[in-house]
């Protein structure tokens, strides 16, 4: 049997009253609420074990339980979601069709071009370090694993994340570089060099 519930369905399943938003203003504060963290663990609870805890099946229960605990979570999250969206309202006002083109040149152009050849910035970086040549490999050399070569030497590049997946490894050839992509950069980390 395969049954599927609607959000309203689950809503009236639960006890929860349906709630309207005007068009576009949920995800305005969803987006507003992730750059301001205002719902993370630290200001309102670790929620799902609260609900746990709390031991409550109805609504009105768990909400009287969690506000006796946490009087002041819920103001402190509107709090930092409000300031953050009049933060974007600012910035809304600075954006005009030409910062739109901007944006859009940025990512279709420059950041789809840098995330298609960052190998080549990694094997460049690490020569740089090293005082020594680099070179992206051949077609036929890529069949066999190898991204490029440092000073000579065959190196196989991977996200940091490869690392946790022993079991689907492949067998590299030669040094392997570790990247881990972060917001101002990548960290490249190599323990044959």
């Amino acid at each position: 049997m395969k049954v599927k519930l609607s959000n309203d369905e689950v809503r009236r399943l639960v006890g929860a009253p349906s709630v309207e938003f005007p068009k576009y203003t949920s995800q305005l504060i969803n987006l507003a609420n992730q750059n301001a963290q205002g719902t993370r663990p630290k200001v309102v609870g670790q929620m799902s074990e609260l609900v746990k805890q709390s031991g409550k099946r109805q609504l009105r229960e768990w909400e009287a339980w969690y506000r006796q605990r946490h009087p002041d979570a819920i103001e402190a999250a509107t709090s930092k979601v409000f300031e953050m969206l009049s933060k974007l309202k600012e910035a809304l006002n600075a954006v005009d069709r030409d910062l739109v083109e901007q944006w859009v040149q940025d990512l279709v152009i420059v950041k789809t071009f840098i995330g298609l050849r960052f190998q080549e910035a990694i094997l460049s970086k690490v020569a740089e370090v090293l005082d020594s040549s680099y070179r992206l490999a051949s077609p036929e050399e890529e069949a066999k694993g190898i991204d490029g070569y440092v000073a000579e030497e065959a190196v196989s590049i991977k996200p940091a994340t490869y690392k946790a997946k022993a079991a689907l490894r492949e067998q590299l050839r030669g040094a392997v570089i570790f990247y881990e992509k972060k917001k101002d950069g990548i960290v490249i980390e190599c323990e044959r060099f």
